[in-house]
């Protein structure tokens, strides 16, 4: 049984899955940002709650590189 790691501290979404990190996939968060058409996106959640992470794997999705 391989035991995965946890990204503790690490905030760039291609680390973790690089170094194959456990990760709660937050993938209907893209479609939800894209569904959604705003001009602005306010993301108020408490410390430690993955806002970097998630703006990291929005970056990674939208990068054209």
């Amino acid at each position: 049984m391989r035991i995965q790691k946890l990204p503790v501290g690490e905030s760039d979404f291609k680390t973790i899955i690089d170094n194959k990190f456990y990760y709660i996939d937050k993938t209907l968060f893209i479609k939800e940002i894209i569904d959604e058409s705003c001009n602005v996106i306010l993301l108020p959640r408490p410390k430690r709650f993955g806002k970097t992470l998630n703006l990291s794997m929005l970056r990674y999705f939208f990068e054209k590189t």
